[in-house]
């Protein structure tokens, strides 16, 4: 029985080893450059690849600034896997460097280490030759000769250009036409003015709180808000109506200016309660109760319905004729 679990071991140990050995087989590393022979100065593309099975993961050589102390890394490129068409199992992962040397000679591309796993594989050494700029030393040496300045006049301009200037020209003209034919139809054309009545001041007043009163600010707690429309209402009626600047001036101007006119003590009564209120709540922050808010809107109502013009009609049927 033992000698049987000591000859398994081995097979095992056998097929594991040839498996391994199978698999490092299937890994081949490279090192390509595209020109082996550049000028000083110059650029070469190094191309580092790996073919290995798709199950297995490698790392590339670390290069970051320097290949040696010779050759630099300019920009080192993506990493491409490329899948074998013949064999899905096996990829081969490629990736390139942009290198250049400033140091004459043959430059020693050196061997770079891959790491598979356990395992390591290196690339062979490349030669770089780099080869100096020959210089005719025989020759004197000269001064670098500044630019030459050339006269471009607007003449010369205007020859290499002609065609666009015309083209512009000629638009130029056809807009011009179209915009003068446009004014005369228009200038020749009668105007026709309409007449629109009238409406009182009143009419429009009560038409704007009735529109007032339908939005219930004070009630969304918008008091403030609601007495600024509410007064410029009613500045706007007066304005109208008696020929006051009300809309510019404070409620104590407005009174004084309404002193010599024939409103009564209680139309009087009302409009001070309104500017007063909506004073307070404007300048000094008020909070009213809701019937005071209620009875600014019902004094205003009052208030323009009484001291409506009563002739409205005929000064409008005045206004019309005249027009």
């Amino acid at each position: 029985m033992k000698q049987y679990f000591n000859f398994s071991w081995c097979l095992m140990l056998c097929l594991a080893c040839f498996t391994y050995k199978s698999n490092a087989q299937d890994i081949k590393v490279e090192a390509k450059l595209d020109k082996s022979t550049i000028v000083l100065g110059d650029q070469t593309i190094l191309r580092l690849s790996a073919r290995l099975p798709v199950n297995e993961k490698i790392s590339f050589p670390a290069l970051a600034d320097t290949i040696s102390s010779k050759i630099q890394i300019v920009e080192v490129g993506k990493t491409d896997t490329i899948a074998d068409k013949n064999n899905p199992k096996v990829a081969t992962i490629s990736r390139q460097y942009t290198i250049t040397s400033f140091d004459a000679g043959l430059q020693a591309v050196p061997a770079f280490l891959f790491q598979v796993n356990t395992q390591s594989f290196k690339t062979d050494p490349l030669p770089l030759q780099v080869t100096a700029v020959a210089v005719d030393t025989t020759k004197a040496i000269y001064d670098i000769k500044q630019p030459l300045a050339v006269k471009y006049s607007f003449l010369d301009w205007l020859r290499d250009h002609w065609q666009w200037v015309l083209l512009s020209f000629v638009i130029i003209l056809l807009i011009a036409g179209v915009i003068y034919y446009l004014w005369q139809k228009r200038k020749n054309k009668p105007v026709k003015v309409e007449v629109k009545p009238l409406v009182p001041a009143d009419v429009t007043a009560l038409n704007k709180l009735a529109v007032l009163r339908d939005k219930k600010l004070w009630q969304q707690d918008e008091v403030k808000q609601y007495h600024i429309e509410l007064t410029d209402i009613l500045r706007e009626y007066l304005e109208k109506r008696y020929h006051v600047k009300a809309l510019e001036q404070t409620s104590e101007e407005i009174f004084a200016g309404l002193r010599h006119m024939e409103i009564t003590d209680q139309n009087r009564s009302k409009l001070r309660q309104i500017l007063m209120l909506a004073d307070l709540v404007k300048f000094a922050k008020g909070m009213p109760l809701n019937a005071e808010n209620e009875q600014s809107i019902e004094n205003a109502i009052s208030f323009v319905t009484n001291t409506k013009e009563i002739n409205q009609l005929p000064d409008n049927k005045a206004q019309n004729e005249t027009v």
